[in-house]
């Protein structure tokens, strides 16, 4: 059991770090170059890792998509 227990957390771990990297790619070549936000943005993703990966998934991106249509 123990194996598999370690295995699941190199999972979770493995996909976190590929979400997180999604998200910074994602946004720096997607965001609009006006203004500071691609800026901030990144940041937020880069400092608070796969936690910030996941606001700017469900807070930014759908606005994005709406506003700019990308």
């Amino acid at each position: 059991m123990y194996p598999l227990f370690l295995y699941m957390i190199f999972l979770f771990g493995a996909t976190a770090a590929a979400f997180w990297v999604w998200m910074i790619i994602d946004c720096a070549t997607r965001e609009p170059v006006e203004g500071n936000e691609r800026l901030i943005w990144i940041l937020i993703i880069v400092l608070a890792h796969w936690i910030g990966a996941l606001i700017y998934y469900f807070v930014r991106r759908p606005k994005r998509i709406d506003l700019y249509g990308r």
